[in-house]
């Protein structure tokens, strides 16, 4: 392995010449030859063999937040940072976190019968395909979802399909209610912790999600350890936070959770409503769901609701429904709700240009995990430690940039971004001036990068990939676009397929990640990077050190890569002397948005007037377009320039924030309320329409339309 690890660091090595030459004109730069020396001396240094001893050091132990696996992982980084040069932090906050002490769940039949008793212990047989050595740690807690409450109820099961409310909505009109039952629903469409609003809100009293064979397991391809896929025991945990009303400590939205915030400041925990769920959610593997799924009769389920499993789905309720088939689930969940101590790294390199030291280029990944983590998230920490070992090396042959460049290992992601959610509420006066923050997370799952990004940073994200050489062949740009058209695998992040400019597609930011914080409340241009590959055992027992040098990137070439990728994003941006934000594309996809809104009130019969937001919002593409020019001929000194190029993203927040959900402020793009994960593209608009609410509606094309014109503004005014 040793030998395979030192070919997989040199042969990249060799591509760089090729793809370091010649120098490129790439975007903010007047001359990008003395940057692109800078870029072949950082991306000499990040070594295959050294991110997979960051990952197996990482993964050693699970490590749930605030746990003290978790507080050690925290040291790991620390000492990393220090060693490369960082002026280095361990940040401290105390949050609302929940931690189960038992869980039972029992199915029956009519008669009595038990169908099941779990939830069943993840387990793969240690005799078939090497086994797995990491799934009997007694250190592993039982599978959960975050920021369930405690409950004891026993009621009569419906399935629901995804769970999404377009499924509520068809159980509607089918004539079955979900009050006071429990709902059984799969994995996947929409954020899981929406299953759980929905459900609520049409008057359950329990949820289950399970994970379908169809969505991520043997329907897919060979299951775990054989294959990638999802085996029969795996389990995906989650938070069920309201993720879409605020991320974050439940208890501060707002405002940093630091350990001296006084209760006073807090909300008490039994005055939690926005979003937190109150009934009980808890996972289960598709082994233990099985038994429930067969026994339930009533109608079958619509054709497009059947997964998997080797029997014909039924809903558990209408038609020939009788008590003589109904099953009936025990949910017996005992939860530790309790303010926890949690630990940021933040590791900082100081900038040396007196008027843009302040403009802080962010990057960050979180290191929390459900259990080992070794895709999500540690894959995207062992390369953001090659990236920051990287920029180490740069520090040592005298380099220094000229903005502030802060590194962030964020904590308790997984609860609900609470780590960088908190770091971001307690900076947010200066990270009004933050030019740019850097995600990754899933760093590497399989080869097949991706990436999404605000539309004035997609040109950015492309030229940095073309510089990059890919364990393929070419460059990370050349094999983003040859597989751009192959099916995507199964991911945390839904991204867009779509382009409007015929280039490389890159998806929208919605959440599910520590980017959410930083564009959608406070307002910092953002990307998220990461590289997929058929990965069917999310935020399970068998995310692992194991599975993932089977199956994801056994020679750690990817990781390599990514750390590349990483740095050259955090490299250009500090140094570029003009910030590379493209808003003539910005314009042309928000004028984009709109038309597509004005088709949809049209198909729903809502008399909305567009008239001033496509005014504005042709303002802005115009103001982009012309700002294009200014920037690829800057003044000598572009100080100000660059002060409002920042400005314009900024004035895209809407101080009073989204119907609902005040803390998201951006009006081009949040999670959306029935979603989650997944961006909706101008929320306000959107969401008024799709409710339908005309009021509602054109009272947010008003609140697009100031921001538009504050915007424009802006860049009207920029020499």
């Amino acid at each position: 392995m040793t030998r395979l690890r030192t070919v997989a660091c040199l042969l990249p090595l060799a591509a760089l010449t090729l793809a370091q030459s010649p120098a490129p004109q790439v975007f903010g730069y007047r001359d990008f030859a003395q940057q692109a020396k800078l870029d072949k001396a950082f991306m000499a240094v990040p070594d295959p063999a050294l991110a997979g001893q960051h990952l197996k050091t990482l993964t050693a132990a699970p490590h749930w937040a605030s746990s003290p696996e978790d507080y050690a992982t925290a040291v790991y980084v620390a000492d990393k940072f220090k060693a490369a040069g960082l002026d280095t932090e361990i940040v401290l906050y105390k949050v609302l976190l929940t931690k189960p002490v038992k869980i039972e769940i029992e199915a029956f039949d009519a008669t009595g019968n038990k169908l099941m008793s779990g939830p069943t212990p993840e387990h793969v047989d240690p005799n078939k395909f090497g086994g797995d050595p990491f799934q009997d740690d007694p250190r592993i807690l039982p599978a959960f979802n975050g920021s369930s409450p405690s409950g004891d109820v026993t009621a009569e099961v419906v399935y629901a399909n995804y769970g999404t409310l377009a499924d509520f909505q068809q159980l509607a009109k089918l004539g079955i209610s979900v009050k006071g039952k429990i709902v059984l629903v799969r994995y996947g469409e929409n954020f899981r912790g929406i299953k759980t609003y929905i459900a609520q809100q049409y008057g359950a009293i329990g949820v289950l999600i399970y994970s379908d064979p169809a969505d991520d397991g043997y329907f897919r391809g060979d299951m775990y350890p054989k294959g990638p896929y999802r085996p029969e025991t795996g389990v995906q945990r989650g938070s069920v936070q309201f993720l879409p009303i605020y991320p974050g400590d439940p208890t501060t939205p707002g405002i940093a959770s630091t350990p001296d915030l006084p209760d006073s400041k807090r909300i008490p925990v039994d005055k939690l409503q926005n979003n937190q769920p109150s009934i009980p959610t808890n996972p289960l593997s598709y082994h233990d769901a099985a038994p429930i799924l067969k026994a339930l009769g009533g109608e079958e389920s619509p054709r497009d609701w059947q997964g998997a499993l080797p029997f014909t789905y039924h809903l558990g309720a209408g038609g020939n429904h009788t008590e003589a088939n109904k099953v009936t689930v025990h949910m017996h969940l005992d939860e530790d709700i309790a303010l926890r101590t949690i630990w940021d790294v933040i590791g900082t390199i100081h900038g040396t240009d007196e008027s843009q030291k302040d403009n802080w280029v962010v990057a960050g990944n979180h290191r929390d995990a459900w259990v080992y983590g070794a895709v999500d998230p540690n894959s995207g920490t062992a390369a953001m430690l090659e990236t920051v070992h990287g920029l180490g090396q740069l520090l040592k042959q005298g380099w220094k940039p000229k903005r502030t460049i802060v590194i962030g290992s964020w904590d308790a992601e997984e609860e609900g971004l609470i780590g960088s959610t908190e770091w971001a509420e307690q900076h947010e006066k200066i990270l009004a001036h933050a030019v740019a923050y850097f995600n990754t997370d899933v760093g590497v799952a399989g080869p097949n990068f991706d990436a999404a990004a605000v539309p004035s940073l997609k040109q950015f994200v492309r030229e940095v990939t073309k510089e990059v050489p890919s364990p393929k062949g070419g460059t990370v740009y050349d094999q983003w676009k040859a597989d751009q058209n192959a099916p995507s695998p199964t991911r945390k992040r839904n991204r867009s397929s779509e382009s409007t400019d015929g280039d490389v597609r890159i998806g929208t930011l919605g959440s599910g990640s520590d980017y959410t914080p930083f564009i959608q409340h406070l307002g910092v241009p953002s990307t998220d990077i990461g590289s997929e590959g058929p990965y069917g055992v999310y935020h399970s027992v068998f995310d692992n050190y194991n599975w993932f040098t089977k199956f994801a990137d056994p020679t750690f070439a990817y990781e390599q890569q990514q750390a590349r990728v990483f740095g050259l994003e955090i490299l250009h941006m500090a140094d570029a002397d003009v910030l590379p934000y493209d808003y003539q594309l910005y314009g042309k996809e928000i004028v984009g948005y709109l038309e597509a809104a004005q088709k949809l009130a049209t198909t729903k019969s809502l008399a909305l007037d567009f008239t001033a937001a496509l005014a504005a919002a042709n303002r802005f593409a115009a103001a982009g377009t012309a700002i294009r020019a200014v920037q690829s001929a800057p003044p000598a000194n572009p100080t100000a320039l660059n002060e409002a190029l920042r400005n314009a993203e900024e004035a895209l927040l809407n101080p009073e924030g989204l119907p609902k959900r005040p803390w998201y402020k951006h009006t081009i793009y949040a999670p959306g309320e029935f979603t989650g994960y997944a961006a909706v593209v101008i929320p306000g608009v959107n969401e008024g329409i799709d409710a339908p609410d005309s009021p509602r509606a054109q009272a947010q094309l008003a609140a697009l339309t100031a921001a538009l014109n504050r915007s424009a503004a802006i860049l009207e005014a920029a020499k």
